[in-house]
C-alpha cells in the first residue's frame, strides 16, 4: 500500500512539473516570435491588443496610422506600437517600422473591421430569442457615419472611360427625347389635319365612325325578322295552292305584323320593343307550316320565282330614279326662277345711260387676262366670277366675258351693274345678237331646228319602252337645246382681237390664283385641259361609236379623254388649223346621230383629237356633282373644282358635304338674295 501510495506521489509530481514546464516553453517561444505574430493580429483586428489604461493615448495613433496606411495615403514609415507579456507575466511595449515588415502583409481599414465585427455580432445577437440589440443602435450609427473610401487607387485611365460612358448615355438620353418631341409634334400636326378634313356640313343622320367599327352582329334581328317575312310569302303561295286557309291568313297576318315591327329600322337598336315578340310569333307559325307544307323542290321554285320578281322591280325602281334624276336637274327651284325676274324688272327701270357698263380699253387688250363664259343661271356666274377675282393677285388685269340668252340677258347685265366685280373689266354679252351664228352657217343650229331633233327631244314619252323614255330624257336637258353650249367652238369668232382666253363652265369654283396658266407652253397645241382617264374610264370608246368606220378608222379607242369646264385654247393656232372647220364637217356627218349622242365633249374630243397639251390634274378637279366618294384633299389642293353631273350646288340633289365649296362665294346679304329667299339655309 505504501508502495502504491509513493508510486503515485511520483507520478504526480512528474505530472505537475510537466504542466509547470509548458507554460514555461510556451512563453519562451511566444516570446521569441511574438513581434511578428502581434503585428499581424493587431492589423487584422482579430482583437483589442491595448489592455493597460497607459496605452489609450498610443491607441488612438496606432489607429491613425493603421486608417492612413490601409487607404494608401501615407508612403513615409511608420512606427507600430504593441504589447505582450513577458516571461515572468509583465506587460511590455515594443516599437516595429512599418518598413521592416514583409510585403505579404495586406493593411486594412480598421473601421470597416469592426463594422463587420459589429455585423457577425448583431447576427449572433438576433439568434439569440432573449437578447436585446438596442444597445447597439448607437454603434452602427457612428459606424454609418464613416465615410466608406476605396479600397484601392482607380487609374486614370479607368476613369476617363467612366466618363466616357457617362457623357454617350447623357448624349443618348438627350438624342431619345429629342425623337420624342418630334414625334409628338408630328402626331398633334397629323391630328390637327385630320380635324380640318372632317366634314362639319353634313346633315341628318351622320356618324364619323365607319361601318367597320359597328358590331358584327348589330342587324341580326333586322336580318332574321326579314328572312323571315320571305320564307312566310313562300310558304303563303304553296298554302294558298293547296287551299289551307287557316295557315294562309296566318302568315299574312304575321307577315303585316312584323312589316311593321320593322319599319324602316336598319339596325337592332332601331327596332321597336315588340319586334322580338313579333319574330317569335312568326317562328311559330313558320315552324307549323314546314312540318305541314316543306318540300325541298317546291321551296326551291318558290324562292326562284320570288327573286326573279324582286330582281325585276329593283331594275324598273332604277329607271325611274333615273328619269326622276334627269327631270330634277333640269328644274329651276322657285327662288332661283324669282331671281332673274326681279333682276330683270329693275334692269328696265333703268335709264338708257345708266344699262351700260362704263367704257373700258380693256375689253380688247391683248396683255391682259381674257375669260370666256357661257351661261343663263346668274347666281352660278356671280359665283365663277366672284371666286376669280377673290383669289387673283392683280384683279384690275382680269376680263370676264359673258355671253348668254336673250332671256336672261337683263337679268345677268342688271346683276353685274349692281355687283360690279372690284377692280375687274366685265362684259355680258347677247347670243341671239350674234347675226353670224345662224343656220346656214352652224351644222349644229340646223340639226336643233330640225323636225326630227324636235321629236327626239319632245316625244320621248311616247317611247314603247321605259328605257328609250329615259335615255332620251337624258338629253331633253336644256343644255343640249341651247346655242350657249355648242358657242365654245366659235371663240375666235366671237372674240376676233383675242390670242388666248380661258374657257369657264358656269359650275366651277375658282380656289388659287390662275393666272399662271397664260405661261403654260401648249407647245403648239390648241387646246390645253386635263386629262380625265382613269386606267378604262373616259376614254374615247366611252362616248364614240367605234363600230362606225369613220370613227374606228380615225381615232384610237384607247386614247384618253379630257374635261371641258376649264380650257386654256391657243386662238392663233386655232385660226391656223381651222378648228371651227373640222367641227363643223364631224357635225355635218353626224345628222343621223351615229357617231355619238348629243352634247359638246364627244365633238370636242373629235375636233381636238391630237390637238390638246395635258394640264396638270390639281389644275382642274372634277366629280362633284355625281361622285360622292371624291378625295378631300385633291378638292382642297386643287384650283378649280368642277361640279359636272346632275347634283349641281344649287339644287336640292346636291351631294351636302360638297356644297359649302360652292357657298362660301354666294353674297347671301345682297338684297336681291334676300328679296327671293335665297338663304345660307336653302344652300347648306
Amino acid at each position: 500500500m505504501k508502495a502504491r501510495c509513493r508510486r503515485l506521489t511520483n507520478s504526480s509530481s512528474r505530472v505537475i512539473i510537466f504542466i509547470f514546464l509548458v507554460p514555461i516553453h510556451i512563453t519562451l517561444v511566444g516570446a521569441d516570435a511574438f513581434d511578428t505574430l502581434t503585428i499581424q493580429k493587431e492589423i487584422n483586428g482579430h482583437r483589442p491588443l491595448f489592455d493597460c489604461p497607459q496605452c489609450i493615448d498610443k491607441k488612438e495613433q496606432a489607429n491613425t496610422s493603421s486608417v492612413t496606411a490601409g487607404n494608401h495615403q501615407v508612403e513615409k514609415d511608420i512606427d507600430i506600437i504593441v504589447t505582450y507579456t513577458d516571461t515572468s507575466g509583465a506587460i511590455r511595449i515594443k516599437t516595429i517600422k512599418s518598413k521592416d515588415l514583409s510585403p505579404s502583409w495586406v493593411w486594412k481599414n480598421p473601421i470597416d473591421d469592426n463594422q463587420v465585427k459589429e455585423e457577425s455580432k448583431l447576427h449572433t445577437l438576433k439568434d439569440q430569442p432573449d437578447t436585446r440589440i438596442e444597445a447597439n443602435n448607437e454603434l452602427f450609427a457612428d459606424i454609418n457615419k464613416q465615410p466608406h473610401k476605396p479600397l484601392f487607387p482607380v487609374h486614370p485611365t479607368k476613369l476617363r472611360r467612366q466618363a466616357l460612358r457617362q457623357e454617350r448615355r447623357d448624349r443618348r438620353t438627350a438624342e431619345l427625347i429629342q425623337i420624342g418631341e418630334k414625334r409628338d409634334i408630328q402626331m398633334q400636326e397629323a391630328a390637327i389635319e385630320r380635324a380640318k378634313n372632317f366634314d362639319i356640313h353634313v346633315k341628318a343622320k351622320y356618324s364619323i365612325w365607319r361601318r367597320e367599327y359597328e358590331s358584327p352582329n348589330s342587324d341580326s334581328t333586322v336580318k332574321l325578322m326579314r328572312d323571315q317575312i320571305i320564307m312566310a310569302k313562300a310558304y303563303a303561295s304553296i298554302a294558298k295552292a293547296k287551299n289551307a286557309t287557316g295557315i294562309y291568313d296566318s302568315l299574312i297576318k304575321h307577315s303585316k305584323r312584323s312589316q311593321q315591327a320593322i319599319g324602316e329600322a336598319t339596325y337592332d337598336s332601331e327596332l321597336n320593343s315588340s319586334a322580338v315578340d313579333r319574330a317569335k310569333e312568326m317562328g311559330h307559325i313558320l315552324s307549323l307550316a314546314k312540318d305541314q307544307f316543306y318540300d325541298c323542290i317546291l321551296m326551291a321554285r318558290k324562292l326562284r320565282v320570288m327573286l326573279q320578281s324582286t330582281e325585276s322591280n329593283v331594275e324598273e325602281v332604277k329607271k325611274k330614279s333615273a328619269s326622276l334624276t334627269q327631270l330634277a336637274a333640269k328644274t329651276v327651284p322657285k327662288p332661283l326662277h324669282c331671281l332673274p325676274l326681279v333682276l330683270t324688272t329693275d334692269y328696265f327701270l333703268l335709264s338708257e345711260k345708266e344699262k351700260n357698263f362704263p367704257e373700258s380699253k380693256n375689253l380688247e387688250d391683248p396683255n391682259l387676262y381674257h375669260y370666256a363664259i357661257f351661261s343663263d343661271n346668274v347666281l352660278a356666274t356671280s359665283v365663277v366670277v366672284n371666286s376669280t377675282v377673290l383669289h387673283a393677285k392683280e384683279p384690275e388685269k382680269h376680263v370676264f366675258h359673258i355671253v348668254t340668252d336673250k332671256l336672261n340677258f337683263a337679268a345677268m347685265k342688271m346683276w353685274f351693274l349692281v355687283n360690279p366685280p372690284g377692280k375687274s373689266t366685265i362684259q355680258v354679252q347677247n347670243v341671239d345678237e350674234f347675226t353670224w351664228l345662224n343656220a346656214s352657217y352652224c351644222p349644229v343650229l340646223r340639226q336643233l331646228e330640225s323636225s326630227r331633233m324636235k321629236e327626239y327631244y319632245f316625244k320621248a314619252h311616247q317611247t314603247s319602252t321605259l328605257t328609250a323614255g329615259s335615255d332620251n330624257l337624258k338629253y331633253r336637258n336644256p343644255k343640249y337645246l341651247s346655242m350657249l353650249n355648242h358657242l365654245r367652238f366659235y371663240l375666235p369668232q366671237v372674240y376676233p382681237k383675242m390670242e388666248k382666253i380661258l374657257f369657264l363652265d358656269d359650275d366651277i369654283v375658282v380656289q388659287k390664283d390662275l393666272t399662271p396658266l397664260w405661261s403654260v407652253d401648249l407647245g403648239g397645241m390648241v387646246n390645253g385641259a386635263v386629262e380625265t382617264c382613269k386606267e378604262s374610264f373616259h376614254r374615247f370608246d366611252k362616248y364614240l361609236n367605234f363600230s362606225n368606220p369613220k370613227i374606228s378608222d380615225n381615232f384610237d379607242p384607247y386614247a384618253c379623254g379630257w374635261a371641258f369646264g376649264m380650257n386654256m385654247f391657243d386662238l392663233n393656232e386655232w385660226k391656223k388649223r381651222d378648228i371651227t372647220g373640222i367641227y363643223h364637217g364631224w357635225q355635218n356627218m353626224n345628222e343621223e346621230r351615229t357617231l355619238w349622242k348629243l352634247g359638246t365633249l364627244p365633238p370636242g374630243l373629235i375636233t381636238f383629237y391630237n390637238l390638246t397639251h395635258p394640264l396638270e390634274r390639281s389644275w382642274h378637279v372634277l366629280g362633284l356633282g355625281y361622285d360622292p366618294a371624291l378625295n378631300q384633299s385633291e378638292i382642297k389642293n386643287a384650283a378649280v373644282v368642277h361640279y359636272n353631273g346632275n347634283y349641281k350646288p344649287w339644287l336640292d340633289l346636291a351631294i351636302a358635304k360638297y356644297r359649302s365649296y360652292w357657298s362660301r362665294y354666294v353674297k347671301f346679304d345682297n338684297p336681291y338674295l334676300q328679296l327671293c329667299n335665297i338663304n345660307s339655309f336653302m344652300l347648306s
